[in-house]
């Protein structure tokens, strides 16, 4: 009797991993990359859309403008593609998981909950090229070129941290939409990450050091 109870009980926690994995009809499931991908991901472009805003704000160089005009479009139209494939795979928006939980043991080790501290911008922080609390502050009160170099310098640095996320969930995922988004990500802002080391070049500064491995 207890050899058939144990099989049994075997296959229930099987089936429950597998379903938090694949949810519902093979969609992703709540610990699954592809949700964690989308969360984190939606996390990640709402700061770069409050940084361009920023910039945008302060009247800067039509070039600087238009760059921060693109990354608002762009970055915000995909956000609202993440939090609607959670919606359509019946998963909420916030989780217990920490950020990047879904990239551990492939390049990136998730933080414990509340490792963070609230000067490096708590759970947000832990993923890879956000920008802190202080930062951000800094380039509120920035004006002129000065304000044009830290964007640039934050921007160039929380685009190799949105290359690094897609690159991680390429490895992960054979989803389709969630393969082609990531895919374009690396794209879009590997080539935008060269287009603004080119302007602070022009202006004399040169990017934070590089969070990419490849680099």
């Amino acid at each position: 009797m207890r050899r058939p109870l144990l099989i049994v009980c075997g296959v229930l926690v099987l089936a429950a991993a597998a379903f938090l994995l694949f949810g519902r009809d093979g969609t992703p499931g709540d610990t699954s990359a592809e949700a964690g991908f989308a969360r984190d991901m939606a996390t990640h472009h709402a700061q770069a859309v409050e940084m361009a805003f920023l910039i945008r704000d302060k009247r800067p160089a039509p070039e600087i403008a238009s760059l921060a005009f693109d990354i608002i479009n762009t970055q915000a139209n995909q956000r609202g593609m993440f939090l609607g494939w959670l919606q359509q795979w019946q998963l909420t928006q916030a989780t217990d998981q920490p950020p990047m939980a879904w990239m551990s043991g492939h390049g990136h080790a998730a933080a414990a909950p509340g490792a963070a501290s609230a000067a490096t911008g708590g759970a947000a922080a832990r993923m890879p090229g956000m920008a802190s609390p202080d930062e951000l502050t800094k380039l509120r009160q920035a004006e002129g070129t000065p304000a044009e170099v830290l964007f640039l310098q934050l921007m160039i640095r929380h685009h190799e941290g949105g290359v690094q996320m897609s690159e991680g969930l390429l490895g992960l995922s054979t989803r389709g939409e969630v393969v082609s988004m990531a895919q374009k990500i690396v794209s879009g802002q590997s080539g935008e990450i060269k287009l603004m080391t080119d302007l602070l070049q022009k202006r004399g500064a040169q990017p934070y050091p590089s969070i990419l491995k490849s680099q």
